[in-house]
């Protein structure tokens, strides 16, 4: 699918008192390491990825993000129909932690029936929140990929806008996209998958 905006951004949205009550939250709960998903299971993938995350799932947390997600979505001109927006992931890289190349949606439906939420819906638009104060790290920068469908030839834009402190990154589920080496410091982000029925 090809779209007139790659993502959407929304600079130092969120206050750094909120970023802060979100990483004492974060970082309180008990902290796994990330995984990524392999045919249909979740595993640990250290060549993929290496970070800590816990899962958020208080109700100021999406009250805060999910209006810039109605505005970028509107914004960016997806106008995509989605309903639910699950767990958010808070995630930790320290020096060397990484995220390598990868995309959010998979073609399949969720089909979970412990979650009436959660079935026969995708991921649509993915969110992310940078949570840290950029003086405070060096590196982790988030990158896209939006190489040719016919060549294979990489075509790499950095979100270098989504920097500051608080700023709000909204994109497509099926855009490849990655979270640079950490050089120093601690960076922290928040990012949410939105979810609706699949496409027609």
């Amino acid at each position: 699918m090809q779209h007139k905006n790659i993502y959407w951004v929304f600079k130092s949205a969120i206050s750094k008192k909120i970023c802060n009550k979100i990483i004492a939250l974060g970082k309180k709960t008990c902290q796994q390491k990330g995984k990524v998903v392999h045919n249909n299971s979740s595993v640990k993938d250290l060549k993929t990825r290496d970070c800590k995350i816990s899962f958020l799932d208080e109700l100021w947390i999406y009250k805060e993000i999910q209006p810039y997600i109605h505005q970028a979505n509107k914004n960016a001109g997806w106008n995509y129909d989605w309903d639910f927006t699950e767990k958010c992931q808070f995630t930790e890289y320290t020096k060397n932690n990484f995220y390598g190349w990868h995309c959010d949606s998979w073609p399949d439906q969720y089909i979970n029936n412990k979650n009436i939420d959660l079935l026969n819906k995708i991921r649509k638009l993915s969110v992310s929140v940078s949570l840290s104060d950029p003086k405070k790290y060096k590196g982790g920068e988030l990158e896209f990929d939006l190489r040719n469908k016919v060549s294979g030839e990489p075509n790499l834009i950095e979100c270098s806008e989504i920097t500051p402190q608080g700023s709000i990154v909204v994109f497509p589920s099926d855009t490849w996209h990655r979270v640079k080496p950490l050089i120093k410091g601690t960076r922290h982000s928040l990012v949410a998958w939105n979810l609706g029925k699949s496409f027609r």
